[in-house]
């Protein structure tokens, strides 16, 4: 595949703001955190988990996109050609498998539900996370668009799932939580929902255009947008209700989160 000078820097350039994007709400979380109430402190510490494994990930992707491409010909013909050292894309999924159940993990986190109730969403949750994205792994690394058709038809089981009960269970959770929090609790639910739902189109961009270098690029950038809505973005709505909540609530006796505990 060839890809023109522009295609290949915006999609370098977008890896670059990402990993400067992840790697500055890693500090943030991480020295926020620790004002918090300590049954809410973990939940934005956690948001600090994950974009840190995803700083890193994407520092690899960087790498590995200027070692799968060089630039070819002259001045006035030049484009990126693939080199013998493929692009390793599996980055993203050795990223994704850690940090998607760990954004449910934050998420029930800072809600503080009834210690059955909360444990049971959050395995629920975390099983259908890593069946996710577990199935959708060999379609992402298949050249054939019937494999990539059957593998995203099999994660998209999860993801729905993992869908209905952010619509239904996590609705119902809301009347337990201080009115001056529901609104940001249920902002950071669209906002998981919407980012994660362009997941799978941006999936699918190079099985319709197969060996398509603007898909390509789609692809690339799709997918680094989308994480860094699901992942920074989400982690500062996290910080914005922990914050809100440990203002609003007494002071407690427990230093553990009761669901984590």
């Amino acid at each position: 595949m060839q890809l023109s000078i522009p295609q290949f820097e915006l999609v370098s350039n977008m890896f670059s703001f990402t990993i400067a994007a992840m790697g500055a709400a890693a500090l943030f979380f991480f020295f926020a955190g620790g004002p918090l109430r300590p049954k809410y402190r973990i939940a934005v510490y956690v948001s600090g988990v994950v974009v840190a494994i995803a700083c890193y990930h994407y520092f690899r992707i960087y790498q590995s996109w200027h070692t799968g491409y060089a630039i070819t010909g002259t001045e006035a013909t030049a484009v990126y050609q693939e080199t013998n050292t493929p692009f390793n894309d599996a980055y993203r999924y050795a990223d994704w498998i850690l940090t998607v159940p760990l954004l449910m993990v934050e998420l029930v986190a800072v809600l503080a539900l009834p210690v059955l109730l909360g444990r049971s969403l959050l395995t629920r949750l975390v099983i259908a996370a890593v069946a996710m994205i577990a199935l959708g792994y060999p379609g992402e690394i298949s050249a054939e668009p019937t494999t990539r058709w059957i593998f995203w038809g099999l994660s998209m089981v999860p993801f729905l799932y993992i869908l209905y009960v952010l619509l239904t269970e996590l609705t119902s959770s809301l009347e337990r939580q201080p009115e001056q929090v529901r609104g940001r609790i249920s902002a950071a639910r669209w906002l998981i929902i919407l980012a994660w739902s362009f997941y799978p189109i941006a999936y699918l961009a190079t099985t319709f255009f197969p060996g398509n270098s603007t898909a390509e690029v789609v692809l690339q950038v799709g997918y680094t947008i989308a994480d860094v809505v699901a992942k920074a973005l989400f982690g500062v709505f996290i910080y914005l209700i922990a914050a809100k909540k440990s203002e609003i609530e007494p002071a407690e006796t427990s230093s553990l989160n009761p669901v984590l505990a």
